[in-house]
């Protein structure tokens, strides 16, 4: 890696999402439960979100006392070095809750405003996805091995494509976005809903699906799964012509996103 900022921010991402996703698989609690909600009252907290993100925090702040955070549950400081990172201690809150395996850990550094740097933790799976702006996607782990390269399936006429979506926690919303699968779901091999968007992210790079579309995701959602679905081939955005936001974010293999994306457009998936 030419860049040695770069080099240095990955190796931080990969060492801090691998110290939290052990806390948070080693460390959970049996009798865990709800700290807090947000959104709504089935939009939860638990003490381990909150743990993991101290710990992330922690460990970057200690070797990189001047760079800003934005956390999911709360870390916000602007910094000063021009670096920020972008943190989702535990994506996938209430599968942990529960004991479902789909959780997952996810870190993107940010430089002058512009990703660079992402890397996903996904403990239960074993596997741990990473990207550098530029150079490429890898894996390792799991079904990885020691690393491989990942890339996106080649593209299937989108009534032959499997694509993973979430719901929202607020009630006017999910049902909005019910119906809209359901439409859908006539047009498409089928539908999955992991409950983590930088998992369903990450599964759209490695080619385990064609595409993916959510609506409401924040930026700590998304920031690092994106990079690495893009270094892996894929193409990322969201209502057409416009980033991926809280609107809309869809990725999918390149000859999956625009048809995919012309009919959430059509079916109005980015409103209730």
């Amino acid at each position: 890696m030419a860049d040695p900022v770069l080099s240095e921010l990955l190796g931080l991402a990969l060492e801090a999402a691998r110290r939290a996703g052990a806390l948070l698989r080693d460390g959970r609690p049996a009798d865990l439960g709800v700290a807090a909600t947000k959104s709504s009252p089935i939009d939860v907290v638990t003490e381990m979100d909150i743990a993991a993100e101290k710990l992330i925090t922690g460990f970057l702040a200690e070797r990189r006392p001047q760079d800003g955070f934005l956390g999911e549950e709360g870390a916000s400081s602007a910094g000063s070095s021009g670096i920020r990172w972008v943190i989702d201690p535990l994506d996938g809150t209430v599968n942990y809750l529960y004991g479902l395996p789909t959780w997952a850990v996810s870190i993107a550094a940010e430089r002058d405003g512009e990703r660079v740097v992402g890397v996903v933790e996904a403990p239960m799976r074993c596997e741990t996805y990473h990207a550098v702006l530029g150079g490429g996607a890898y894996a390792k782990g799991g079904a990885y091995g020691d690393g491989a390269a990942l890339r996106t399936r080649p593209a299937p006429p989108l009534d032959q494509a499997l694509v993973s979506t979430g719901f929202n926690y607020v009630t006017a919303v999910r049902t909005h976005q019910a119906d809209v699968a359901q439409q859908l779901i006539p047009k498409l091999r089928d539908i999955r809903r992991s409950g983590s968007a930088a998992v369903d992210l990450c599964d759209v790079a490695s080619g385990r699906l064609d595409g993916y579309y959510e609506r409401g995701l924040h930026p700590w959602d998304l920031a690092a799964g994106d990079l690495i679905a893009r270094e892996a081939g894929a193409r990322t955005g969201g209502r057409p012509g416009l980033p991926a936001d809280g609107d809309l974010t869809v990725a999918a293999s390149p000859g999956v996103f625009e048809p995919l994306q012309a009919l959430l457009e059509d079916l109005g998936a980015w409103h209730d």
